[in-house]
């Protein structure tokens, strides 16, 4: 019956994450993840404004998932 709203729910439940939150949750520094970001092995950012930019957590919690599911092992 609430079914209209489900899509909404999932739109609303995805939290975004500043960069600062980001190092803290993967461990790694800023410098790190810029130079991760121009390799491609880390996802690149969305614009929040003109000076602001953040990853969605799913994002980030997937790419965890990636790293840690033994599949890539230390390169």
């Amino acid at each position: 019956m609430v079914n209209g709203n489900n899509q909404k729910g999932t739109i609303m439940s995805v939290k975004i994450l500043r960069r600062t939150e980001v190092e803290q949750i993967v461990g790694l520094s800023r410098s790190t993840l810029y130079a991760m970001m121009a390799e491609n092995t880390f996802p690149k950012p969305i614009k929040l404004g003109k000076r602001a930019i953040g990853w969605p957590d799913n994002v980030i919690e997937t790419w965890i998932e990636e790293r840690t599911s033994g599949d890539n092992s230390h390169d």
